[in-house]
């Protein structure tokens, strides 16, 4: 097992890592899957507590950066992170300790605090209790949003924290207004969900089709607003407080040389949908085309923005443009370390599918910039009928053959005006950008990450032993790019190394890693048996490759580096199962990957001369 807390080990782990060619090691952790103290547990994990810190603690030296999850807030009726809003943050990240400490003048009493631990079913399970928490914060919240407004104006607290929330709600009024408009909304109509909502008129409160309708929607708007002046103040307020903490953890973070890297779900939220209606192509929805997860296909149910009303005439940015790059500036702003974007074959070449129907060929779903022959979304296309290979179905991915330099930029201004454009309005580059390019990469995708060299990820878990060229497999893993064994999607390294065992796959992994990593090994054929017959050895192997290759970044979930075998979502499924798995409160005594032993044997599977040369510290690694 590491100590990370021992200087020593940190100082030759660090060694290794430089000697290897490794510029990021980031401990891959949702926030909801930080641990709590023993007696702090209130249901969900935060990475503003003083547990999250004591993580930062453990991880620094290490690693330099945390690749977080999605942070937006999610449904009352549903976990998962990557169906949650674009602009507003989770009010379940906010810390309730803090709440009741001195520096927010106890706006919150200890008593509804413990109650709120004690209460929790879950408590030091190791699990989130998602149901639970999601009523018990909202009612610790609204009695601190009760003390905030009741202090004094006077003293530190009144002046300093009442004068900065209210330049709070005046620098992120272009969401904030819509947002907690929602908040309204939902509870005049009874429920989160506007599409079953019973008013039509505030279905449509912020899309009117003609004047009358503005100004009679504009009216509505005002009358809400009135109703619910101190429901929208308090949704707000869990905002501002969310935004303080989350500036304290990330300073707290880089001063212990951990960046934290944001994570951008290809989904738009119910109130992101409402609120901005009008830019999404009708009748149209996102999902992902037939693969390894699902024969069907996925059908997310996300919409999709309109193409139309992404870019002007001039080519410019539009209304739908603005509202992407608003959100990119506001993730970079927040967090220096770089976002992460989810599905980035969404952002380029999305698959969209009908309303009612299966994302799949058979009912009319296609590449909305990739179809010149569908009757609904030829005239979204870039690419052109005489570019593709008509011996493919529309959901393969090499079916665009070829693509003009222009093409190529056409597909690609979304990435270059919005994401990389927001990045440098804060100061960042292209650098900043990590792209999730794993499963189906289609020829324009892979087309404008090359132009614009943008770092996409490798996912070893997934090489396909029987190709040579195969991108996941260890030789042919280039530099630029985001090295791991699994992320929160697969099984944990060591399952997946149990499920290979004695099986002809196996032995094919066995082979190509042997090849890759034992090339002047005179036991090869001993090794390949000893692979294809002892998991732990397998799953070592495996973490030795992600370290070995070329890859400048690399990636470790937290299930595969403290040895937590369990999944942490299995795509295309729901429940509380999914995405509530956390790390446990005694995370320090579990047995931790030994990273050392990972990256002597990575040194020595470079060969022989880079193993010479790097003698003294193979010694020392043990």
């Amino acid at each position: 097992m590491v100590c990370l807390t021992t200087k020593n080990d940190t100082k030759l782990i660090s060694e290794a890592l430089k000697v290897l060619g490794k510029e990021n090691l980031a401990l891959i952790i949702h926030g909801s899957s930080f641990p709590s103290k023993n007696g702090e547990d209130t249901g969900f994990g935060t990475f503003n507590s003083e547990a999250g810190h004591s993580l930062i603690d453990y991880a620094s030296g290490i690693f330099n950066a945390l690749q977080l999850g999605p942070a937006g807030k999610t449904k009352s009726s549903d976990s998962s992170p990557y169906t949650g809003t674009i602009f507003s943050g989770n009010p379940l990240f906010i810390d309730l300790k803090q709440l009741t400490e001195k520096k927010w003048d106890c706006i919150l009493s200890e008593k509804t605090f413990n109650r709120i631990v004690n209460n929790n079913p879950k408590q030091n399970s190791g699990r989130t209790s998602y149901s639970y928490i999601v009523k018990a914060q909202e009612e610790a919240l609204k009695e601190a949003w009760e003390n905030f407004k009741t202090k004094e104006h006077g003293g530190i607290f009144g002046s300093h924290l009442l004068k900065e929330f209210s330049s709070f709600k005046k620098e992120n009024s272009y969401w904030l207004e819509n947002d907690s408009l929602y908040e309204a909304l939902s509870i005049e109509n009874g429920n989160d969900y506007w599409y079953i909502w019973k008013n039509e008129t505030d279905k449509r409160l912020l899309n009117p089709k003609n004047d009358e309708e503005r100004k009679a929607f504009a009216k509505r708007i005002e009358e809400i607003r009135v109703k619910y002046s101190d429901e929208i103040e308090f949704y707000a307020f869990c905002q501002f407080v969310l935004e303080k903490q989350n500036e304290e953890t990330k300073k707290y973070a880089l001063s212990k040389g951990i960046k934290m890297i944001a994570d951008r779900q290809v989904a738009f939220s119910d109130r992101d949908a409402w609120a901005y209606q009008s830019l999404f192509l009708d009748g149209w929805f996102l999902g992902c085309p037939p693969d390894y997860f699902s024969k069907d296909g996925q059908a997310w149910g996300f919409p999709v923005m309109d193409p139309e009303k992404m870019y002007n005439a001039d080519g410019s940015l539009g209304e739908g443009g603005i509202l992407m790059k608003n959100l990119y500036k506001k993730m970079f702003k927040e967090n220096p370390g770089g976002v992460r974007i989810d599905h980035i074959v969404g952002l380029i070449d999305p698959w969209v599918y009908k309303a009612g129907k299966k994302p799949m060929c058979e009912d009319g779903a296609g590449r909305l910039y990739s179809s010149p022959e569908h009757p609904d979304l030829g005239k979204y296309a870039i690419a052109t009928k005489d570019d593709l290979d008509w011996t493919l179905e529309a959901d393969k991915e090499k079916r665009v053959k070829t693509l003009s330099d222009k093409q190529i930029e056409i597909y690609g201004r979304l990435i270059e005006k919005i994401v990389i454009g927001a990045a440098k309005e804060c100061g960042l580059d292209k650098n900043a950008i990590v792209c999730e390019d794993l499963g189906t990469l289609t020829n324009p995708v892979d087309a404008v990450m090359k132009k614009y060299g943008l770092q996409g990820m490798r996912l070893t878990q997934f090489v396909v032993p029987e190709k040579e060229n195969h991108p996941y497999r260890c030789k042919n893993i280039t530099e630029n790019v985001w090295n791991m064994v699994g992320t929160h999607d697969n099984n944990p390294i060591a399952t997946w190394a149990e499920s290979m065992i004695n099986t002809h796959e196996g032995y094919l992994h066995a082979k190509n890693l042997v090849e890759d990593l034992f090339a002047d090994a005179d036991n090869k054929d001993d090794i390949i048996v000893k692979l294809t017959q002892d998991k732990d050895y397998l799953a070592f192997v495996k973490l030795v490759e992600i370290f070995a290759s070329k890859a400048k970044n690399v990636q470790i979930f937290f299930t595969d580096f403290f040895q937590i075998n369990e999944t942490y979502n299995t795509p295309g499924t729901s429940g509380d199962q999914n995405w509530s798995l956390r790390l446990p409160n005694n995370y320090k005594d579990l047995n931790a990957i030994d990273l050392q032993a990972i990256l002597k044997q990575a040194i020595l599977s470079r060969g022989s001369e880079f193993a010479d040369k790097h003698k003294a510290l193979v010694e020392k690694l043990g």
